[in-house]
């Protein structure tokens, strides 16, 4: 029976010693590299990235309707009729040919202007006669209510401004969240190699229990039970560290594509990483709210929407005035049968021109501009109301990542205290057993104690170095904290 049980013994070490195909490391990566690499790489950022090109195209296309434009028209047209001479009536055909050439445009004020020379060119197909009519000045159409002043013209620029700086911030915390989650997946994945790493080390220790009882059964100090109770215990290992290789590849393949990498296989080499320890936060609740009020992408985001409604407010209320528009034509005219001649007299300024009109138009009801209005109003209002609101959650958030700053400092102080009085118990027990004094069922007992308290203290850490990338993320200045400054195109 001895026998056996030696043989079952020699087959368990074997397979023990049996252990998985050593991981190849990777080249070294420290948690800046990681950032970098995300912001340089990372497909959701690089996406995000298009929408303040795309304002800055639009805004560029609101500031164009004030641009001159650079005109020119030819038109030629042909009238038939008969002229009737005695009792044979006579065809007469008259032919006009127009030209022209201006430059018009809108001003900021509702000014539409229209600054260029045009000439008519008439012929008479009965006598051959020729007659041009040339004129060379300014044109002015300026409202006075409806379309008048800024708030009306300048509507879209006012707009795409406010959004141009609103997908600004929209980017800004799409890097702040890539980041973030850049910052937890590397703590993750630290801890994944530690709980790896603590792994290996329990069972290590475990089968040095084995060797040790190995040699004290070898001269009758302890029974074959205390042997196989060691060895049971680092069996139980193994799977442990399977699981624990698993959620380091799986935590590495989750670094990876937030830092930009598409490809993911089971034989890439692991990350050599660099451990860091968590910022060291000064707290405090009062200006940490003011600066997320101030900081966070979104809070700024609602803001801008405020300006933007009230701009489109202003144009909405100057839909309620009737429209009472002022014309006026400056300029010189020359008529004759030569287009020379024409032409000389407007540039010698020997017929002055002036024409000045007024229209007016009345809306019955002005229902549209008052639905308007108060659609515009509304919108504006909840714009507002939704600003309260965010003032409040934002609040709450800074509240809640103080409050995990304080705890995670808490939980690792509290942990390692554990850590450090379960590793002086087993060295005790250690002894102990090695005296005679406990069995092996006790020193197992601790031994699992420390890797329980180990791993405990793992997740504090882990803990506390997300609760400052998440109290970042929460104030909006995690790219402040990694000197990250973002360019525009």
């Amino acid at each position: 029976m001895r026998s056996v049980s030696y043989l079952l013994a020699a087959a368990l070490a074997a397979a023990l010693a049996v252990s998985a195909p050593a991981q190849e490391q990777g080249p070294a990566l420290t948690l800046d590299d990681a950032i970098r690499l995300a912001l340089q790489r990372n497909k959701l950022l690089k996406v995000a990235s298009y929408s303040p090109k795309i304002a800055r195209a639009n805004l560029l296309v609101a500031r164009g309707q004030f641009d001159p434009n650079l005109q020119f028209a030819r038109n030629y047209s042909q009238s038939d009729f008969a002229v009737q001479t005695g009792f044979t009536p006579i065809e007469d055909v008259t032919k006009t040919d127009y030209y022209s050439a201006s430059v018009t445009g809108l001003l900021p004020l509702g000014t539409q202007y229209n600054v260029g020379a045009y000439t008519n060119e008439l012929r008479d197909a009965l006598d051959g006669a020729k007659s041009y009519d040339t004129f060379g000045g300014i044109t002015i159409t300026q409202p006075l209510l409806y379309g008048f002043g800024f708030g009306y013209n300048l509507v879209n620029v006012r707009v795409q401004k406010a959004n141009r700086a609103i997908q600004d911030q929209a980017y800004r915390a799409s890097a702040i969240n890539e980041v973030t989650a850049t910052i937890v997946a590397y703590s993750q994945l630290l801890l994944a190699h530690d709980q790896l790493n603590s792994a290996h080390r329990a069972e290590n220790l475990a089968a040095s229990l084995v060797t040790e009882n190995e040699k004290e059964f070898k001269i009758g100090s302890i029974s074959q039970a205390d042997v196989i109770q060691a060895r049971a215990l680092t069996a139980t290992y193994r799977e442990t560290i399977l699981i624990a290789e698993r959620a380091v590849r799986d935590a590495q393949n989750q670094l990876r594509e937030l830092i930009g990498e598409d490809a993911f296989f089971e034989d890439e080499p692991l990350f050599t990483l660099v451990p860091y320890d968590a910022p060291v936060i000064t707290v405090d609740r009062h200006a940490d709210l003011l600066t997320a009020y101030k900081m966070r992408p979104d809070y700024q985001q609602a803001r801008l929407n405020v300006v933007s409604d009230k701009a489109r407010e202003a144009y909405a209320a100057n839909a309620l005035l009737p429209v009472v528009n002022v014309n006026g034509t400056w300029g010189y005219e020359g008529v004759s049968g030569s287009f020379y001649t024409s032409r000389m007299q407007v540039e010698n300024r020997q017929n002055p021109s002036t024409q000045v009109g007024l229209s007016v138009s009345i809306p019955l009801t002005f229902a549209v501009g008052r639905g308007s209005l108060r659609a515009a109003r509304l919108t504006r209002e909840q714009a507002e109301e939704n600003l309260k609101s965010m003032e409040a959650d934002i609040a709450v958030a800074v509240a809640a990542a103080v409050g995990q700053i304080e705890t995670t400092r808490k939980r690792v102080a509290a942990d390692q205290n554990a850590y450090d009085l379960a590793k002086q118990v087993l060295n005790a027990d250690e002894k102990m057993k090695k005296d005679g004094q406990i069995s092996t069922f006790q020193v197992v007992n601790e031994q699992q104690q420390v890797e329980e308290a180990e791993n405990v203290l793992s997740y504090a850490v882990a803990s506390e170095r997300q609760a400052v990338a998440q109290y970042d993320q929460a104030l909006g200045t995690t790219l402040d904290r990694y000197h990250v400054t973002l360019t525009n195109d």
